[in-house]
């Protein structure tokens, strides 16, 4: 599992759970990470305007780091 850093562009490949949940493909900035023992939770402002939270390794993404 990557884990992202505060400030990393990302895109959403899968988010499966969620009933409401951002496009596959929307690109997004990190703003906080929170590590608990297993999984990760990162709060993202995404270009589309939402404000809402990954849980890794549940949702999927790619880390643009170039």
């Amino acid at each position: 599992m990557q884990i992202p850093h505060v400030g990393d562009r990302i895109r959403l490949v899968a988010m499966n759970d969620d009933p409401d949940p951002i496009p596959h493909g929307t690109m997004g900035t990190v703003t906080a990470i929170h590590n608990y023992h297993d999984w990760v939770q990162v709060e993202v402002d995404w270009d589309n305007g939402r404000r809402l939270m990954l849980s890794l390794p549940d949702d999927l993404i790619e880390i643009d780091r170039e």
